[in-house]
């Protein structure tokens, strides 16, 4: 799968187990041919009558590297495909899938288990990996939300609730960039108005949380929470997630915040930076504290993924960068982000090797770190 002339230790080094800091879990159900199109297509909505989500870069990598593990010829037809998937049945389509993608190590979201997706600790089971959790701190708030009976029970409940879940976390996620797009508002807010959103707040507790009052309260809620631990704080930002009422951020949104938080040393790790990964390369390049991954875009732009990886490397510090899948759904996601992680950094490393720029010691160095090098350092894995 690689460039046949890659000097040999920098092809083992594309092909060393990767850890993977952001992802999801992935569905531990029977999926019908128009909710499996729905997945691969971030679940946002139907292919045009006529039409189907195979006929996009993710389908068509499906069809090329994922048939192979599940048995059939590369290039199966998408029917064939989900037959073959649906004989095998979830559990073992899962196994298969997600142990091709030679990860060492999963780092899942959060909630899993109200979602009918497979937990940290089954991810880690189905794929051979380690695994650990990623705090999702919205996930704290809405159920803080549906249980206080007034704004003061709400603001103590919400740092302790977070504060005791994190206890089995290697780091925290929010979400609160990208709700709060690009009118994000860096400062904390006072105890006042918390006071008064979290009133209006509770009038609506089953709704997601768009108060930006009280998003910014649970932000800084966990920046303290991450301070104290010495947890690193994933953002999501780039193209909204699946499912859910985003509407992206460009990282940049992010540049008071992430000075405001800097004298704290807290690590913020930028998730899902395309199609902004050149703001978020800056990002990386001028904060220390600042980390990032490209994201699900791996899968998402298939053999387009080199530029994509050529992007972070031009601009971010290589310590900076980590891999990330953003798996969510279906397994299929996991083994592609993998494959075309290592395609596309191997293209990006050939590039500068063939100009002369790096070393293959140094080519071999840089996709260790991104790899899993510096997650583990990060994530005090």
């Amino acid at each position: 799968m690689l460039p046949v002339d890659l000097p040999d230790t920098v092809r083992e080094a594309l092909l060393a187990p990767l850890v993977d800091h952001a992802c999801h879990g992935v569905r531990r159900d029977e999926l019908s041919r128009a909710r499996f199109e729905l997945l691969i297509n971030d679940d946002t909505s139907p292919a045009p009558p006529g039409t189907t989500h195979f006929d996009t870069p993710a389908g068509a990598a499906i069809r090329r590297w994922c048939a192979p593990v599940l048995g059939l010829e590369p290039h199966a037809a998408p029917s064939l495909y989900l037959a073959r998937r649906a004989e095998l049945g979830p559990a073992e389509a899962n196994r298969l899938l997600l142990r091709a993608a030679g990860i060492v190590a999963f780092l899942v979201e959060s909630g899993a288990e109200n979602l009918g997706l497979l937990t940290a600790g089954e991810m880690g089971r189905a794929g051979a990996a380690a695994a650990d959790e990623i705090l999702r701190v919205e996930h704290v708030e809405q159920d803080v939300a549906e249980t206080a009976s007034v704004a003061l029970d709400y603001l103590d409940s919400l740092a302790d609730e977070l504060a005791a879940r994190a206890g089995r976390a290697v780091g925290l996620k929010t979400t609160a960039a990208a709700r709060l797009g690009l009118a994000f508002e860096p400062a904390r807010p006072s105890r006042g108005s918390v006071i008064a959103a979290a009133n209006r707040r509770l009038s609506n507790p089953k709704q997601s949380l768009t108060e930006p009052v009280l998003l910014r309260h649970l932000l800084w809620t966990a920046a303290d929470l991450a301070r104290e631990r010495g947890l690193p704080l994933q953002f999501h930002t780039g193209a909204a997630d699946a499912g859910t009422p985003l509407c992206g951020a460009d990282p940049a949104a992010l540049t008071g915040f992430i000075r405001a938080l800097q004298p704290t040393g807290v690590p913020i790790v930028l998730l899902n930076c395309y199609p902004y990964q050149r703001h978020a390369g800056h990002l990386a390049h001028v904060f220390p504290h600042v980390y990032l991954d490209a994201g699900p875009a791996l899968a998402r732009t298939a053999s387009g993924s080199g530029r994509v990886l050529a992007d972070l490397l031009e601009l971010a510090p290589f310590h900076k960068i980590l891999y990330g899948s953003g798996t969510r759904g279906v397994a299929e996601t996991c083994l592609l982000s993998a494959v075309y992680f290592r395609l596309g950094l191997a293209r990006a490393l050939k590039e500068r090797l063939d100009d002369g720029e790096w070393s293959p010691a140094d080519a071999a160095r840089i996709a260790s770190m991104i790899g899993s090098g510096n997650a583990r350092r990060i994530y005090r894995l």
